[in-house]
Parts: C-alpha cells; sequence; structure tokens
C-alpha cells in the first residue's frame, strides 16, 4: 500500500492565488486543502493536521503573524510563511514568530515545491525513530531537559516549553557536539535550510528564539555563546537518559 501524499494546508484569502498554489502542489503530489481565513483553518484542526501549512500574512480579521505565532506551539505543523513584504526585517520578524521558512511573492512554481520537500525533510529527520524511542530522547544541562521526542524544554521549576521544529533543527545540532564552534553554513549544512543557501540570518533568528526561551540576558548568554566573526558555541555540559 502505498504512503499518503503530505498534506499541504493553504492559508491565503486571494482566491487566484490560492488555485495557482493548489495547481503547483497537485501536480507535485500533494495533498492540499484551501482555507480563506485563519479563524476557518483553524476549525479544521480538529478533523485534520496537515503536515505543512503556507501562511499569508495578509488574512482577513487577523495578522497572520498571529496564526504563525500559534502554530509554533504545534511542532508537527511546518509553517511557510507565504507574502508580498520582501524586506528583510519582514522576513526576520516571520521567522522569529515560528516559521520554518519564508518566501516573498511573486513565486516561482519550483521554489515553493523544494521549500517545502526542505522543511518535510527535516521532520523526517526530527521524528524519532523505534530505536530512539526506546534510547536515550532526553538531553539535560545546566537545569534543563531537553526532550527529543515530545518537542519540549522543560526548566528546573518543572515548567514546559514547547519547541517549534526549526529551533529543535539548530538545538539539536548544539546537542551533537556541545563545547565546539559551528558557523552559520555548518549549522545550515546539518539542517539543510534554505535551498538556495541565501538566508543564513535565519540561523542567528532562531538562536536568539532559543536563547529567548532559555531566558538568557541577549548581552550576555551562558548557554549559546556567540563567537564574532566565527559562529556559536554551546557551552554546556550534556547528560542523555
Amino acid at each position: 500500500m502505498s504512503r499518503e501524499q503530505p498534506l499541504v494546508a493553504i492559508i491565503e484569502d486571494d482566491a487566484e492565488i490560492g488555485e495557482i498554489l493548489i495547481a503547483i502542489l497537485s501536480d507535485s503530489g500533494f495533498r492540499t486543502r484551501h482555507f480563506f481565513s485563519a479563524a476557518e483553518f483553524e476549525a479544521s484542526l480538529a478533523e485534520t493536521r496537515p503536515e505543512i501549512c503556507l501562511v499569508d500574512l495578509g488574512l482577513p480579521g487577523e495578522n497572520g503573524l498571529d496564526l504563525v505565532k500559534r502554530l509554533d506551539s504545534c511542532p508537527e505543523i511546518g509553517t511557510i510563511i507565504i507574502s508580498g513584504r520582501r524586506g528583510l526585517t519582514d522576513k526576520i520578524v516571520g521567522l522569529e514568530m515560528g516559521a520554518d521558512d519564508y518566501i516573498a511573492k511573486p513565486f516561482e512554481p519550483a521554489e515553493i515545491v523544494a521549500r517545502i520537500r526542505s522543511v518535510l525533510r527535516r521532520a523526517r529527520r526530527n521524528a524519532p525513530t523505534a530505536t530512539q524511542t526506546n534510547d536515550k530522547t532526553k538531553a539535560r544541562f545546566d537545569g534543563w531537559t531537553v526532550d527529543l521526542s515530545s518537542y519540549t524544554l522543560q526548566a528546573a521549576d518543572n515548567r514546559t516549553i514547547p519547541l517549534s521544529q526549526a529551533e529543535m533543527d539548530v538545538l539539536k545540532v548544539f546537542l551533537s557536539a556541545p563545547n565546539r564552534l559551528f558557523t552559520r553554513a555548518q549549522i545550515m549544512d546539518r539542517i539543510a535550510t534554505d535551498p538556495d543557501g541565501h538566508f543564513d540570518r535565519s540561523i542567528d533568528v532562531r538562536i536568539s528564539r532559543l536563547r529567548t526561551k532559555f531566558g538568557e540576558d541577549p548581552q550576555n548568554p551562558k548557554i549559546i555563546k556567540t563567537v564574532y566573526g566565527a559562529g556559536y558555541i554551546f557551552v554546556a555540559n550534556v547528560k542523555w537518559t
């Protein structure tokens, strides 16, 4: 029996753009559902959950960024912003709010498909295998516990903080080799982010989000340190359980 194709939710109020995206994705083997508002999409989550969401920022009734932020607590769903806002600041804000990628309109069909497949590949690599489920899936350091199977970060006071797929991608790189310097390029290569390889600021954004969740002082971080002009070091002793 063949595996069911991934479901892509298109949250876009422009009917013409929605039809274009449906045609592009259907031709590439994806299943699709088109929603014209965040409310319509969220009402559908009780019955079905997509693997990927394409979110337009100019949605009726609310800013699409609000939806992106809510989706950040659902790490099993990849989120890609599709927007006419092309500025670097817009991209950084979108990624900081929890998006896994950002595509500016007008877009090329091949780029849409490539970026969706890239996010799906990262999700599958991060999904726990049968071996991992019975093996060590928790990393402990400096009073924190990261659970790879549930995409959560637990503080010393037992607060549980959800991690997005994008955040977990980067954190797993650091956990694999603590106290080692990683350049942006090395991190991007390990997580296969950005098919065109031109937007390495996304790594800075993800690390900024991780630092926020660790409650770090951005001017003097203690866990993920910046080596200016070189990269980042995760300076903590990690114990796996």
